[in-house]
């Protein structure tokens, strides 16, 4: 089976792709040739007409779930313009290392690259850009704490720093390579299952729902 084939297509037309990502895969292209494989090349394969740059949005390698890519010019910068400017609606299901004992709350946290330690960020209250999230616990499984993130801001690694500091849940995200106790890629329990825009030709308003597959 080809490595396109391994890529579940939610939804496609003649401007845009949704994809549902598996955890353990790129988005975009990495350096060398072992990081080619990724969420771009595989719709370059099943989709001839996809531009060559039809990123909108990223999620990191071992995060899975939805993304949402523009096969034209147009479409992409359609789409940038809406997530730049916050008209798109994201959520996140993810399973934390130990017990979360609040219902509830906003995490307001600023944070940037250790440039010496890449990709892993830092707390920074002074010169991090501040990332905020809205988060509501579903339940408590095994000694972990199951919680639905809804990220007001984009900024990297958002959600596993504001999940694993003292500052914002405490609890690194079950299978976190870089903040928690993940020892591979794959591992990871978060998932973008809710992702809501506008279509960039019809400006119908689209909602697509994946359930988290753990």
């Amino acid at each position: 089976m080809s490595d396109s084939a391994l890529l579940n297509i939610v939804y496609s037309d003649t401007k845009i792709v949704v994809v549902n990502k598996p955890s353990g895969l790129l988005s975009v292209p990495g350096k060398g040739p072992e990081n080619q494989d990724c969420v771009v090349t595989r719709v370059q394969k099943m989709f001839p007409e996809c531009r060559k740059f039809p990123t909108v949005h990223r999620l990191d390698m071992d995060t899975s779930g939805l993304l949402v890519l523009g096969l034209t010019a147009r479409a992409v910068r359609e789409l940038v313009e809406q997530f730049q400017t916050r008209q798109v609606k994201k959520r996140y299901e993810a399973l934390l290392e130990g017990i979360v004992k609040e219902e509830q709350g906003v995490i307001e946290m600023a944070f940037r690259l250790d440039p010496y330690n890449r990709p892993y960020q830092v707390f920074d209250p002074i010169h991090g850009k501040l990332g905020i999230t809205h988060w509501r616990k579903l339940g408590i499984e095994n000694g972990c704490t199951r919680v639905e993130f809804t990220p007001l801001t984009g900024r990297t690694h958002q959600l596993r720093v504001h999940a694993a500091h003292p500052q914002g849940l405490g609890c690194p995200i079950v299978g976190d390579r870089l903040y928690g106790s993940g020892t591979g890629p794959g591992q990871l329990k978060l998932h973008a299952g809710f992702l809501c825009f506008t279509h960039p030709k019809t400006k119908e308003r689209m909602e697509f729902k994946i359930p988290a597959p753990f």
